[in-house]
């Protein structure tokens, strides 16, 4: 796909995400932080179906959508994506400052926002501050989202599986925080259509912005001469 096709691509997934995710934002606040349609059904559930074993799991994988594992992952996604040294150190950079400012835009709006969690009777792991958007779910999607550009420009053998195993972890962190009773299923999938809209229009900047490849169409060779009598 050409630069510009990739960054026309990016700007309309970004565009159709953050419009969805601000209608999705404004709902939650217009109804004073209450429940949305399905999201007390899917807590009730989760608690009821809490097994040890089960709630270590998901402690576990909710982990690593926080803290210093999505910054590593997001650094080997620079690295993996750069063809040369410069490149990798550009690449390096670029993914995280999305990342890093991608957790400081999403920390704004859950204080704009100012969606209580639910009942803290209901939580099987800590959490702190504001619930909508989830920020291990915004994290862990922005970085699986790096991960699969990263798996994609290099195109390995193998990469559909490298995609799944990438893209389900950074679903299963996001439904994690369901489970474990700390957000309302609507604060996760404003985590996953503010990460789609974020990574997009982080596409959308480095496609515009990016130093150019390739070289500039060489000039038309002209014919040669005729032959001389």
């Amino acid at each position: 796909m050409r630069r510009e096709e990739a960054a026309d691509v990016a700007g309309s997934v970004a565009l159709g995400a953050l419009v969805a995710f601000a209608l999705l934002a404004l709902i939650a606040r217009g109804h004073g932080g209450a429940p949305l349609f399905g999201d007390e059904d899917l807590l009730d559930w989760s608690v009821g179906h809490r097994p040890p074993a089960a709630v270590a799991v998901a402690r576990a994988v909710t982990d690593t959508g926080t803290g210093w594992v999505p910054f590593v992952l997001a650094a080997l996604a620079g690295l993996t994506m750069g063809r040369t040294p410069r490149r990798r150190a550009l690449a390096l950079a670029a993914c995280l400052a999305c990342l890093a400012a991608g957790q400081a835009v999403r920390y704004g709006l859950m204080s704009l926002v100012a969606r209580p969690r639910p009942a803290v009777g209901d939580w099987a792991t800590h959490a702190s501050g504001w619930s909508f958007p989830s920020g291990h779910t915004s994290t862990s999607a922005i970085t699986a989202g790096l991960l699969a550009l990263a798996i994609l420009v290099r195109a390995p053998r193998g990469r559909a599986a490298l995609l799944a195993v990438v893209l389900t972890w950074g679903v299963l962190v996001g439904l994690t925080r369901v489970y474990l009773g700390v957000h309302w299923f609507s604060d996760v999938l404003g985590g996953w259509l503010f990460a789609v809209g974020w990574l997009g229009l982080c596409v959308f900047a480095a496609a515009r912005t990016g130093p150019r490849t390739g070289s500039a169409p060489s000039e038309p060779v002209p014919p040669p001469p005729p032959p001389g009598p």
